[in-house]
């Protein structure tokens, strides 16, 4: 009996939670779906768009490599803050440097992608136990 009051009454607390909160979960709902929709939609217009290999390429390429980052330190001279830019390690004076070496270590990784394609079509490596993002990941190393 008093197992069955429990019941009840977290039945109505969550069709209460539901009611009071419905436009949010709506709302997350159907932004989720206007994604969908407009991805699946992207996807039939690049089946006919012959750049859309490349652009997806550079798009995964560019997920794969850090954001510049602004960092404000003390010049070293004089003791005034400054605002660097750093990518890699490696501090540049103005965004646009940094922002051109980032995007050239993205074209680096989209061409070594497509040097790796051909292989990759045929197959893996004989007697290779490695799969290809590990064999990439060893190419990286020694480059």
């Amino acid at each position: 009996m008093l197992e069955n009051i429990f019941q009840v009454a977290g039945f109505i607390f969550l069709a209460l939670l539901l009611y009071r909160y419905h436009r949010v979960i709506l709302g997350a709902l159907k932004r989720f779906d206007d994604e969908n929709v407009a991805r699946i939609a992207r996807q039939e217009r690049e089946k006919f768009d012959s750049s859309a290999h490349i652009r997806h390429t550079l798009e995964v390429a560019d997920e794969q490599v850090e954001a510049v980052q602004e960092i404000h330190a003390p010049d070293a001279r004089t003791g005034l803050p400054v605002t660097r830019f750093l990518f890699e390690a490696e501090a540049f004076a103005t965004r646009d440097e940094a922002e051109a070496a980032r995007a050239q270590r993205v074209g680096v990784i989209a061409r070594r992608f497509y040097a790796e394609l051909p292989q990759a079509l045929m197959g893996r490596e004989t007697g290779s136990p490695l799969s290809a993002r590990e064999r990439a990941a060893r190419r990286w190393r020694r480059n």
